[in-house]
């Protein structure tokens, strides 16, 4: 077949979807059958009735089932697009957050989802990899993005489970189909992706590459996400030994909205007496214990920090009994006090650096504080955290803070300027003799001349006029802007070549009100210099042609213009807020045989070049490849507008870049993330994951 990628891609959709109006009956038939042979065999007339019920349901809901379930599925595959993943529910997904949110239907729903896509990966995941492979090429990809393939299992199960919700059956029904089908659907699957691949392998669709990624000793299990050092969607799932096998999804969310006891019938009231809530206890204990070990094997925080995090276990699990859900409530001092420690802990990346060991200190005075017996537990909590808090302020020099003010300031007038210099610029394209002038010209004025009147105009709203500077010459911003008639006539060699006498008259005053712009603004003399030597070739051109005919116009050149997103500093701002000018410039990767990051870099660049979202969030941690060393900084600040970026060390120093710049840096590898929300967040997070594990593993 000889077809572009898309139409690969594309035929490949049509073909899928004919094969699953062929499978998706068989596997009904399969599921009845199935269900029919248990029904037969089952041993206890409570289980018989149940399989009956479920054969008669399915028996009388067969049609339906189908066509609903090609539907949805023909509804994902017509999406085709990456940006569908958002609507599928996977392992990595699951947050703590968001589970508090479910009703009871929905966390039933994600274990049933989570059990079925257990079983499917069993029986289809070498083949679902190959595909994944050839699908990725197919859209043109060099390598494999999982979100690439809308064929993928957990796209076919969200589409099945919209498909059964839509009926009115018991929801035990759905169960024990989806139990006993998910092996046959697997199977089915299997043989499909078998022949897809097969069918993309004849139209000489190569596989795409994977992304090796090497996995540092220690690292915490869940961190990368990977199998084998090949990026993939599933997340660890080695087996599961101790009190963690405890804590299912279900479990995890009645503690949540507190709602489980002894019992299980009515609310509790969190453990605050009796022994019917010793669940509630236990669940809570195991919350802790598992978070903690999260964070003590996360290799993002020095190895002493992560002891210290160890120590505050006794008294974590000691709040816990009174108060189950400290942990889920960002609020709570004893919370805040974890991630307060978390988070600084990620501005040090060796025990010697400046800062280091008073905060060590200060870490060790709060867990001795902890350890300290008596029934006052949860009150030393905010008492330390204050303490704490208040500390780390007085750590930074009061010039410091001064200057990280300055910073900010400039930096928001800087964002100001470039955003009225893009409006500045559109009013010069905008102009009827513009697309004439030779490119140099067109450059100069969308680039820095749109900085000039920009800062002009800035200066003029920022100083009202008084009755002598009406009174004196023109504004500079109006100056400034009437200039260009005679800067785009003068500069096209046809029109300038007709009317010498005039190309002489506007030249000085053209250069004059030029140079002092570009002066205003501090534009480097290098430049501005060879700007001048370029015009001033234009203008000798049109002073030397003597022509008796006309000169004909000629078309414009096409030629590189700046857009939007360069930017100019002064000097001076650029000083203040420790601009990073090399993030603009082209160089080599510089993170070479460092340790590999706990998330998939390529993918975090891949999600913020999809999605249009602020590049960097407020409070991420990252490491920045900086004059020779890779420097540990905080993002402190952004501007409102998402241009302007602030990072800050652990010793106080300040830089500032672009939103270009750090995408720049990101491509070439300068740059990398080393959390992007809290280290808690993540260790909960985690705490979810295992509880649906837990949950898909008990059938």
């Amino acid at each position: 077949m000889d077809s572009s990628p898309n139409e690969s891609f594309d035929a490949c959709l049509k073909e899928a979807l004919v094969q699953t109006r062929e499978w998706i009956p068989r596997w009904l038939t399969r599921l009845h059958e199935t269900l029919q042979q248990r029904e037969s065999a089952a041993g206890h007339l409570h289980e018989k009735q149940a399989l009956g019920q479920a054969r008669t349901t399915l028996e009388s809901h067969r049609e339906v089932i189908a066509a609903r379930f090609l539907e949805a599925f023909a509804e994902s595959v017509e999406g085709a697009l990456p940006s569908t993943a958002s609507k599928v529910r996977s392992l990595k997904s699951l947050s703590f957050d968001e589970l508090e949110l479910m009703g009871d239907e929905q966390v039933q729903e994600t274990v049933e989802l989570a059990r079925v896509q257990q079983v499917i990966k069993m029986s289809a995941d070498e083949e679902l990899v190959a595909l994944n492979a050839r699908m990725s090429r197919a859209r043109g990809l060099q390598r494999v993005r999982i979100e690439a393939n809308p064929l993928r299992s957990e796209v076919v199960v969200t589409a099945l489970m919209r498909a059964l919700n839509g009926l009115h059956v018991d929801p035990a029904v759905r169960s024990r189909w989806l139990q006993t089908g998910a092996v046959a659907l697997g199977e089915e699957l299997q043989g499909m992706y078998a022949r897809l691949s097969a069918l993309l392998d004849s139209w000489g669709v190569v596989p795409a590459g994977y992304t090796v990624i090497q996995t540092p000793q220690g690292r915490a299990p869940a961190a990368a996400g990977t199998e084998g050092g090949v990026r993939g969607e599933s997340v660890s799932t080695e087996a599961v030994r101790g009190p963690e096998a405890l804590l299912t999804l279900d479990h995890l969310h009645q503690l949540l909205v507190g709602n489980l006891d002894q019992a299980g019938n009515s609310p509790s009231d969190q453990g605050a007496s009796g022994s019917g809530n010793a669940m509630v206890r236990t669940l809570a204990a195991e919350v802790v214990t598992l978070m903690l070990r999260r964070l003590t094997t996360d290799e993002r925080l020095l190895a002493p920090l992560r002891d210290m995090l160890q120590g505050l276990k006794p008294a974590l699990l000691q709040l816990a009994r009174s108060d189950p859900r400290f942990f889920a409530d960002r609020h709570n001092p004893a919370r805040r006090l974890l991630d307060a420690i978390a988070e600084r802990g990620l501005a040090f990346t060796s025990e010697h650096d400046s800062g280091y060991a008073a905060f060590a200190s200060q870490v060790r005075d709060v867990v001795g504080a902890l350890q300290a017996p008596g029934a006052d537990l949860p009150d030393r909590f905010p008492a330390l955290l204050e303490r704490l808090t208040r500390s780390q302020a007085e750590a930074m020099p009061p010039r410091q803070a001064q200057a990280r003010g300055l910073a900010v300031q400039t930096l928001m007038r800087v964002e100001q300027r470039n955003l009225l210099a893009e409006r500045v610029a559109a009013e010069f394209r905008a102009r009827n003799d513009f697309e004439r002038a030779p490119g140099v010209v067109r450059r100069f004025l969308t680039g820095p001349w749109s900085q000039v009147v920009a800062q002009a105009r800035m200066d003029a709203a920022e100083k009202p006029p008084t009755p002598a500077s009406l009174a004196s010459a023109q504004a500079p911003a109006v100056r400034y802007t009437e200039i260009l008639p005679d800067l785009l006539w003068s500069s096209q060699l046809a029109q300038a070549s007709r009317n010498r006498p005039r190309l002489i008259k506007v030249i000085p005053g053209l250069l004059r009100t030029l140079r002092e712009g570009l002066d205003a603004i501090d534009y480097p003399r290098a430049q501005t210099e060879a700007f001048f030597a370029a015009l001033m070739g234009l203008h000798e051109a049109a002073y030397k042609t003597q022509r008796n005919e006309p000169v004909e116009d000629t078309p414009p050149s096409v030629q590189f213009e700046p857009d939007g997103d360069d930017l100019w500093m002064h000097p001076g701002e650029a000083r203040d807020t420790g601009f990073m000018e090399d993030a603009l410039v082209d160089t080599q990767p510089a993170f070479v045989d460092t340790e590999i990051l706990p998330r998939d870099w390529a993918d975090l660049k891949e999600e913020m070049a999809d999605e249009q979202v602020q590049v960097l969030p407020v409070g991420a941690w990252v490491d920045v490849w900086h004059e020779g060393r890779a420097l540990r900084c905080q993002v402190t600040w952004a501007s409102p507008h998402g241009t302007m970026f602030l990072f800050t060390g652990a010793d106080g120093r300040s830089l500032s870049m672009t939103k270009r710049g750090v995408e720049r840096l990101l491509a070439q590898d300068r740059l990398r993330v080393v959390a992007d929300h809290g280290m808690v967040d993540d260790a909960l997070d985690a705490v979810a994951r295992q509880a649906w594990i837990n949950s898909a593993r008990q059938q």
